[in-house]
Formats: structure tokens, C-alpha cells, sequence
């Protein structure tokens, strides 16, 4: 039984967690309050995984270490690069494979489908912080002091996912409010199941193939937004959605007085052209294919179906 460390309990890093601990996997799952699903063979440590010292003493003996950490979405530049450089930094002295999860930030606009041999070309802030990471982590890499590889995905869906659809979209469509979307609802855009994420950390780190290079998760949808809302509000049996689209003066008004969505703005070369990601690379060689959409969707619902149902108790 090996062990494996995870960094980040949020929708991936807990399905990541899951899926090692029940195929019988010894997993450590740290996060500054500790939490994360219960399991007999999950631990969960309350750390600060900045502190590079402590996360070796509990990387140690691990034979991986995922980082599925993701800051507070306005605080990357100053919160990710330390936080990048205290795990590569326990990667490197204890000997553990390292894996990250990304996403696709680094590579700038693109005309066309998304690969994992285009070059990371970033013009955001938080594309240059994903890049840097990355180089960072390839460099130590290619020096022969770790193994590391990435995965990355796209806008998330599923229960507990943190992405602008979940957000901006799946959260008033599940309510049965109006929808103000600051994007291009018909464009076709890739969706990363959570747990589709998951699956593919955890074949990237079991294949010797995936060092040094980059995966993209399968989608399980290539829906535009109109299409997908619709879609979730058939799972959910809500009323039919009503959706418009945000303008960008719109979302700065937002932004003035809300510093998560003040970073959407910078991103919306991601939502305002068909964004397809190619993981046909991925879907051969490590052998992932995607969740169907609606197994997602009834996900989704079925979440928000439990949280009114505890509302309603309270």
C-alpha cells in the first residue's frame, strides 16, 4: 500500500483523494483546516503548505504529490508562487513524483483547438502565474532533481465545482433566476468533470510516460453555455432558463465592489470564442474517457437538491 500526498481538498483534490483511497491507496490530504472526506484511508492534516520544511516532514515516505491547491481566485500572484515553490521544493527532496493540476491560462488566446504541444504564450496575470509554475517545475525536471507532469483541464462542472458557469450560470438556473452571462452563450466551450480531473491525475501519475510533458483532461461536453443551462435546468426540472448577455462595463461595475469577479475581465478572451480543449492525446494513451454530460448535470442537481433539502430542516 503506497502512500500519496494531496495538496487541496476542493472538488478535485477530494475526488483525487477518493479515487486512491478505494483502490485501497494509504493517502494524506493536507489543507490549512484539515478537511476533506472521510475515509479510513484518507488522513487529513491541517498545514500551511507554504512552509516548505513542514510539507517534506509530510511528504516524506510518499511515493506522489498532487497539488491540487488553488488560492482565492484574486489572490494568485502573490499566494500561488510561494505555495508552487514550497512543493516542488518537497517533491525534489523527498523523492516523490510530482503532479500538478493546471489549467489552460498559460496558453494565451487561441484560434482553434487546444493542444498540449502549443507553446505557453500567456497575456493575463493569472496566465503568466500558471506559466511560470509550469516552467519552473519542467526546469527541475529536465535538471533531473524530480519527475513531474501536469494536467490540465477547463471550466469545471459537477457537484462542488468552482468555475464562472457554476458561478454565473448553474447557480441561477438551479434557483430558477434570471441568468447575465459575460460571454458568447453559443460559442462551444470544453467542460472538465471534476472527478474526469481526478481520474486523470491519478492515470498520469501510474504511466511512465508522463513525465516532463503535459495532459489534457477529456471533456465531457463541448455544449455551448445557452445549450448546457438548458440542459441543467431539464436534470434539476427547474423552469426554462432566461439568459442574457453581461457587457464588459457590466462586469467591471461588478468588479468595483466584488475583487473575485474583478478578475473575470482579463479572462473573457476564454468565453467570447469557441474554447475547445484537444485531450484525444490523453484519451489514448492514458486511457480516460469522459464522463457523459448528463451523469454531470444530474450531479450537479442532485446537489442542489440536498442543499435545499438541509435549508429547509434548518
Amino acid at each position: 500500500m503506497s502512500l500519496h500526498v494531496i495538496v487541496g481538498a476542493g472538488a478535485t483534490g477530494s475526488a483525487t483523494a477518493r479515487l486512491l483511497a478505494d483502490a485501497g491507496e494509504q493517502v494524506r490530504l493536507v489543507t490549512r483546516r484539515g478537511s476533506g472526506p472521510a475515509h479510513e484511508r484518507i488522513e487529513r492534516i491541517a498545514a500551511d503548505a507554504t512552509d516548505a520544511v513542514g510539507l517534506i516532514e509530510l511528504t516524506t515516505g510518499a511515493v506522489t504529490l498532487f497539488n491540487c491547491a488553488m488560492p482565492t481566485y484574486d489572490r494568485w500572484p502573490s499566494e500561488f508562487p510561494p505555495l508552487a515553490a514550497a512543493l516542488l521544493s518537497a517533491a525534489e527532496r523527498t523523492g516523490a513524483d510530482y503532479v500538478m493540476l493546471g489549467n489552460t491560462y498559460g496558453y494565451g488566446p487561441v484560434d482553434g483547438r487546444v493542444t498540449e504541444d502549443l507553446p505557453l504564450a500567456p497575456t493575463s496575470v493569472k496566465g503568466r502565474v500558471r506559466a511560470r509554475m509550469w516552467h519552473d517545475a519542467r526546469a527541475a525536471h529536465e535538471a533531473g532533481r524530480v519527475r513531474v507532469t501536469e494536467v490540465r483541464a477547463n471550466d469545471y462542472l459537477g457537484a462542488g465545482a468552482y468555475s464562472p458557469f457554476t458561478l454565473m450560470v448553474g447557480a441561477q438556473v438551479l434557483a430558477g433566476s434570471p441568468v447575465s452571462y459575460p460571454g458568447d452563450l453559443d460559442a462551444p466551450h470544453s467542460w472538465t468533470y471534476t472527478t474526469d480531473a481526478a481520474r486523470t491525475l491519478v492515470a498520469a501519475a501510474r504511466h511512465e510516460e508522463s513525465w516532463g510533458r503535459a495532459w489534457h483532461v477529456p471533456s465531457t461536453s463541448q455544449a455551448p453555455v445557452r445549450e448546457l443551462a438548458a440542459r441543467l435546468a431539464s436534470a434539476a426540472a427547474a423552469p426554462a432558463p432566461r439568459l442574457g448577455r453581461m457587457t464588459t462595463a457590466e462586469l467591471e461595475e461588478i468588479g468595483r465592489t466584488n475583487s473575485v469577479m474583478a478578475e473575470f475581465p482579463e479572462m473573457l478572451y476564454l468565453y467570447d470564442r469557441p474554447n475547445i480543449l484537444d485531450a484525444s492525446f490523453t484519451a489514448a494513451v492514458l486511457d480516460i474517457a469522459p464522463t457523459p454530460i448528463d451523469v454531470v448535470l444530474d450531479d450537479m442537481a442532485a446537489e442542489h437538491g440536498r442543499s435545499e433539502a438541509m435549508a429547509d430542516r434548518r
